[in-house]
């Protein structure tokens, strides 16, 4: 998408990587605290795209469904996740999404890795390159949020 600078990393898609018995919010967010992310809140995913340039981000899906877009539209390569309780999506720094569709019970957890964080940036907010040059300079992650149900989900990243 022309405003938003997404990211070499891969979104990671994890369905089920916490079980749907597990996938509660102050379970989710011990999950990732104990993994070392921080900043944890129970939301839902804004309407509008939007990318973060000071942290990449942990999403989990604890209540109803939602189709989310990542990477921009659909007819321009983004591509298009459906999340229920215990789906997982890890999206890297850049990466634009929003909520397309969703029941009325839609909640995610979200967290970061240490020192980094949610700040949200809009499409065409900032340059493309001063927006490539900001995520590049941001650490990867050193843990995986859910690896103590699922390990290595990072390991594309590395």
């Amino acid at each position: 998408m022309g405003g938003i600078p997404n990211s070499d990393l891969p979104l990671i898609i994890a369905p089920g990587a916490i079980a749907a018995g597990k996938a509660q919010s102050a379970t989710v967010e011990r999950l990732f605290e104990r993994n070392g992310w921080q900043g944890t809140w129970t939301y839902t995913v804004f309407d509008y795209w939007h990318f973060h340039l000071e942290g990449h981000e942990v999403l989990a899906c604890v209540g109803g469904r939602a189709r989310i877009g990542f990477g921009g539209e659909e007819k321009e390569g983004g591509l298009v996740v459906e999340m229920t309780p215990g789906d997982t999506v890890i999206v890297p720094a850049g990466v634009g999404h929003r909520r397309l569709e969703a029941t009325g019970g839609f909640q995610v957890v979200g967290a970061y890795p240490p020192g980094q964080n949610g700040a949200i940036s809009r499409e065409g907010a900032i340059a493309i390159e001063v927006a490539r040059r900001r995520i590049a300079a941001l650490a990867l992650p050193g843990s995986d949020p859910v690896g103590e149900e699922r390990t290595g989900l990072l390991a594309a990243w590395n």
